[in-house]
């Protein structure tokens, strides 16, 4: 049965949540598979705080992480094992199949706070090999069943600032790949940096991929309300994670000689995805106008946006990052404006 082309994301979970009301299922049957977003929201400020010095927020919120994350993973375990066919019919879902992905970015943001907060390197290393793995599976599982499908939606219906989720989810563990490459010695620590260089770069080539696509689905068809769903934060979310690895792989660069030969390439890609995602803030904000106020949609609580609070957070991060990095010295306020509207 043909769908509208209006139809938007919050409409179609809108009729799940009603199918399930109905139907008489709990809410774990129509969980967001993007759930973990909430992990990434709660690490990334975590990790903002320990940046800015403050020291017992970024404990707290580290603290929470955990629960957070354990508890999410739970309710994944059991989503899958109750309600098979709905979870794994959401992992091959134009829509929905990219929240998956929060899984990854999460495990690789939690295993940096186990690191920094905590000092706790074999967690950390265990955190890196779950987000490896998930990276794996979910990258070839979720875009070859994509590729396969015999009933596709148009690019309309099909795509989102959600499916840059996908691009995160290997930032994050080149950034952890970073950080754990300087608790290693030779040759291993080069492998480990090349590592991470090769996951940044690929995470940039597939927001080249990707956004492209995106930028071309809002300006050239009819774009309504409904169609800006909180990951279109996204968009910049995914650029600012990048800009923070880079960050990290210039500061590190000196005690690399692989990395200190590449440190023009790196400082100008990290401009580049700065740059990238601050162009987005001023869009994304004039669009959350024209929607809220303009044409009045209601603001009700959805796991998405999780996805909204991640990069402003994550911006505030990169920021700081990157000024340290580059020796600039005139970013710190604007860090610490980002900081505080993500917390």
């Amino acid at each position: 049965m043909n769908k509208p082309l209006s139809e938007s994301i919050s409409a179609q979970l809108g009729r799940r949540r009603s199918l399930s009301r109905s139907l008489g299922l709990p809410s774990l049957a129509t969980m967001s598979p993007a759930y973990f977003g909430m992990v990434m929201a709660t690490g990334i400020v975590s990790l903002a705080a320990h940046l800015f010095d403050m020291a017992d927020l970024a404990r707290h919120l580290f603290r929470l992480n955990i629960g957070l994350y354990g508890l999410i993973w739970l309710a994944t375990i059991a989503r899958a094992i109750c309600y098979p066919r709905l979870f794994f019919g959401d992992m091959v879902d134009h829509l929905q199949g990219a929240g998956f992905f929060t899984a990854v970015a999460a495990s690789g943001i939690l295993g940096t706070q186990f690191l920094l907060l905590n000092d706790s390197v074999h967690i950390a290393w265990l955190l890196w090999m779950v987000a490896v793995v998930l990276w794996v599976g979910l990258s070839y599982v979720i875009f070859t069943a994509l590729i396969i499908k015999t009933h596709k939606p148009t690019l309309k219906r099909g795509i989102n600032g959600g499916w840059l989720l996908a691009v995160v989810a290997p930032q994050s563990i080149a950034g952890l790949s970073v950080l754990l490459a300087t608790q290693m010695g030779q040759p291993y620590r080069l492998e480990m940096n090349f590592f991470a260089l090769s996951m940044w770069l690929w995470g940039g080539m597939l927001y080249i991929w990707m956004v492209s696509l995106i930028f071309y689905r809002d300006t050239f068809f009819r774009f309504s309300p409904g169609d800006l769903v909180p990951p279109y934060w996204i968009n910049m979310g995914a650029m600012a994670i990048s800009a923070l690895v880079g960050s990290l792989l210039i500061i590190h660069g000196p005690k690399s000689p692989f990395l200190a030969s590449l440190l023009p390439f790196l400082k100008g890609f990290t401009v580049f995805y700065w740059a990238a995602g601050t162009w987005w803030i001023p869009t994304l904000v004039v669009l959350e106008i024209w929607r809220h106020v303009v044409r009045r949609f209601p603001v009700q609580y959805d796991a998405l946006y999780w996805g909204a609070v991640f990069p402003l957070g994550m911006y505030a991060a990169s920021t700081w990052q990157m000024d340290i990095a580059m020796g600039f010295g005139f970013f710190e306020t604007i860090a610490r404006v980002f900081f505080y509207v993500s917390l």
